[in-house]
């Protein structure tokens, strides 16, 4: 039993630690130039479309955007700038 909670514990903080490391570096990033060139539009087709079809920008209200915006920023991986530029597309084509 007790090496059963040891290993569990250890598993636990590897997960933990992984976690912290993961979300250290993601909000670290600062934009690169290249993203920094690309309009929400190029941001949004070029993600977006990796995964699913990507709705009509008049698919969802403003709010429901920002929220999309965060959902997908951590499932794709984007920046906050890749998600700010995405979401002001998004919000201004309606």
């Amino acid at each position: 039993m007790k090496k059963y909670r040891s290993l569990h514990t250890v598993s636990l903080g590897l997960i933990i630690l992984f976690s912290i490391i993961t979300i250290s570096s993601m909000n670290s990033c600062a934009p690169s130039k290249v993203v920094a060139a690309k309009s929400g539009v190029q941001l949004w087709s070029e993600n977006c479309q990796r995964c699913h079809n990507t709705p009509s920008p008049t698919t969802f209200s403003p709010e429901i955007w920002e929220t999309v915006g965060m959902h997908m920023q951590t499932r794709a991986l984007l920046t906050e700038a890749e998600r700010d530029k995405i979401v002001e597309f998004l919000k201004s084509a309606r």
